[in-house]
């Protein structure tokens, strides 16, 4: 499959890598206790902070329990299954006592921020959304009636949630300013429009076909996105979200890589697609941040302050 199309059907790349587990485990048993702990979703978490994106999977380990076979024999099978079919979208490695390690390729990563920048992934949560009923999806929500006046946008600030909306607001007139500049194409620049999408793809990747934005605080803020999204999109059944931290951490992250990650002056004179790259980055920061402060936090996401 082409990169492109994994996140059309998955925005959340936790949902795609439960998928091919649950592949594995039609394929390794019809046993159905132990199919069974596919369906109650076993432990998949997302792994460190560094340039690595990863994910970390105890399956092994949990399949021996039923199983009179070692865990490290049944993660060897996994990793097999895995490589062999899914190679392009992802590396395998076997830690002790038995867990998987499944770390993203950069076309994959790559192809998981373009959906979310350009909008991919509406057609596909629409049409999810209107077959059960709703007239909306965790991503993209419901807009909130707008501030017609100062005095309604105060009313509308929280102060517990300020550093966060005061993030979305952030990003919003950043964006707006670039697209005015000619630095970058939005689909829609009006002040009023919540939903801030990509006319036109990111450059996301170099010419060596690795992530072109692999500084600290751009590192952090993708990792903090694709945490937000997995929960957003595909929580743990077995935990429940603080949203309030969680928001406020990505906003942080934001705040960083915002202070350390230049987009105008040099970069945009001397490396224009850096520059655009960094700029897909707050599109996709506003995005999950108003879907955290509408579906979740309930509260105003302004466009501006």
């Amino acid at each position: 499959m082409h990169h492109w199309l994994l996140f059309k059907k998955y925005t959340s790349i936790k949902h795609l890598v439960y998928i091919h587990l649950v592949k594995f485990l039609s394929v390794y048993t019809k046993d159905e206790e132990i199919l069974g702990i596919g369906k109650g979703k076993f432990p998949l978490y997302q792994g460190g902070d560094s340039e690595k994106f990863l994910y970390i999977s105890s399956v092994a380990i949990k399949l021996s329990l039923s199983d009179n076979l070692k865990a490290m024999f049944i993660a060897q099978q996994l990793a097999g299954y895995l490589s062999a079919n899914c190679s392009k979208i992802f590396s395998v490695k076997i830690v002790p006592p038995g867990l998987i390690h499944i770390e993203l390729t950069y076309p994959t990563l790559a192809a998981w921020l373009h959906s979310l920048t350009t909008g991919d992934w509406e057609e596909e949560r629409e049409q999810e959304a209107g077959s059960k009923g709703e007239n909306t999806s965790p991503l993209h929500p419901a807009p909130c009636p707008s501030a017609s006046s100062a005095s309604s946008l105060l009313e509308n600030i929280s102060k517990l949630f300020f550093p966060i909306q005061y993030a979305h607001a952030r990003c919003c007139s950043l964006l707006r300013l670039a697209h005015r500049e000619g630095l970058i194409q939005l689909v829609d620049n009006r002040v009023d429009v919540g939903c801030v999408l990509s006319a036109q793809a990111i450059p996301w990747l170099n010419s060596d076909q690795k992530l072109c934005l692999h500084q600290p605080d751009e590192v952090r803020l993708i990792h903090n996105l694709v945490k937000v999204v997995d929960d957003l999109v595909f929580p743990d059944s077995q935990s429940s979200v603080n949203w309030e931290k969680a928001a406020l951490k990505l906003s942080q992250a934001f705040e960083s890589f915002w202070c350390n990650c230049r987009i105008w002056g040099d970069v945009k004179i001397n490396s224009l697609e850096l520059a655009q790259a960094r700029l897909g980055l707050l599109i996709a920061t506003q995005l999950v941040l108003r879907s955290v402060l509408e579906t979740k936090l309930r509260v105003f996401a302004p466009l501006e302050l």
